[in-house]
Parts: C-alpha cells; structure tokens; sequence
C-alpha cells in the first residue's frame, strides 16, 4: 500500500514531534515534512508534495488564525491537496470559514488518535472528515434555510447523509448496495444541485438548508 504522506503544520515544535511519533506508528502514515509558518508551509508543500496537509490555525502570536489565509493559498494552488484542520479552536464560525478556506476536515487536538487516523485517511482518499463537535459546530452555525436549486431525490438524500458521515464512495456503495460509480455519480449530483465544488462544501450547504 503506498503510504499517504503528511505535512505537519505548527508552530510548536514539541506538538509537531509528537504528532509525528503517533501517526507514524500507523504503517500507511508518513511525515515527509514540518513547518512552523506560513512561508515554511508552502515551500515544504512545494518541496515534498504530500497528500496532506496537518494545519493549525495559530502560527504566531501575533495572528489567531493565520492558518485560514494558509488554508485558502494551499486550496488554490494545489487543488488536489488534502487539507485538514487541527487545532485548540472549536468555534462554529471558524470551522464554517476553514470550510470556505479549502479545508476538507475539521478536527480538535484533543481528539482521540485512532479519530485523527481516520480522519487523515478519509481525506487522502478525497472524502470529508469532522469530529463529532466540529460537525455539530457546523449545524449549530446554520440560520435560515433555502431550498436549493434543483430539488434532490430520495436517493440523493440517502447518498448525502452518508457524506456527512465521513464514508468514501466505495463505503456508499456498499451502505446503499450500489456501485461506488453509481454512488461517486450521486455525489456530483448533490454537488451540482447544492452548487458547490468540494465534498465538505456539499455538507455544509446542506446542513444549512436543512436537508440533513
């Protein structure tokens, strides 16, 4: 299995040394790099090019979320990057902007190991990853509903519901006892009618429009 490579981005060199020594206990996991800043990020990025990116929103004392402008240029400039939020900050609207940013997961630090395992393998296969409060951040932050523009079915629901879940495509399938193409089809779908790009987004709009 070719082993998913990882990007650690802190500011404190102590938490980047032990996320290192947790994650690459797990045999798929490798660190191929750290960085303690914005400017170290992107030339780590540039130079390893991993699968994803470990990014706390705090990389100075002088800026409380620095990371979010991180978050946003890494999005841009490597559209297939997995990038995953790790941080002390549980806020709603914070986890609602790193979405916007270009996160596709949203985790707090203290959450248990074998959860951010899951969540980094979630997000190198292109799905979304939150932990449960983040998740229950995201509905919380939620006011208003729309309806969107083209009506989902049933179907869709079903699919959409499973998305938010965390489960990959072939995970879907399997639910829904569909192929993971017939179920990969559904989620272009969902994204089309909810006019969105990225998986996370999809749950996002979701939620706020009160579908699941």
């Amino acid at each position: 299995m070719k082993p998913i490579r990882l990007v650690l981005v802190d500011d404190h060199a102590i938490l980047r040394q032990g996320l290192r020594s947790v994650l690459e206990r797990a045999e798929d996991l490798i660190v191929v790099g750290e960085a303690a800043s914005e400017a170290e990020a992107e030339a780590i990025v540039r130079a390893t090019d991993p699968d994803v990116v470990l990014l706390d929103l705090k990389l100075s004392a002088g800026s409380e979320f620095e990371g979010l402008a991180l978050c946003a240029k890494l999005s841009e400039s490597y559209p297939d990057l997995g990038l995953l939020v790790l941080t002390t900050f549980l806020d709603e609207d914070l986890v609602v902007r790193a979405v916007h940013a270009g996160a596709r997961g949203y985790v707090v630090k203290d959450v248990d190991t074998t959860e951010l395992v899951r969540a980094i393998r979630a997000i190198s296969a292109g799905d979304s990853a939150f932990d449960s409060r983040s998740a229950a951040a995201v509905v919380r932050s939620m006011s208003g509903r729309a309806e969107p523009r083209q009506q989902l079915t049933d179907r869709e629901i079903e699919v959409l519901r499973l998305l938010a879940a965390g489960l990959s495509n072939n995970k879907i399938g399997e639910k829904l006892y569909i192929s993971a193409t017939t179920a990969k089809f559904h989620v272009s779908n969902i994204m089309r009618k909810l006019e969105v790009s990225r998986r996370a987004e999809a749950v996002y709009a979701a939620s706020k429009r009160g579908l699941i």
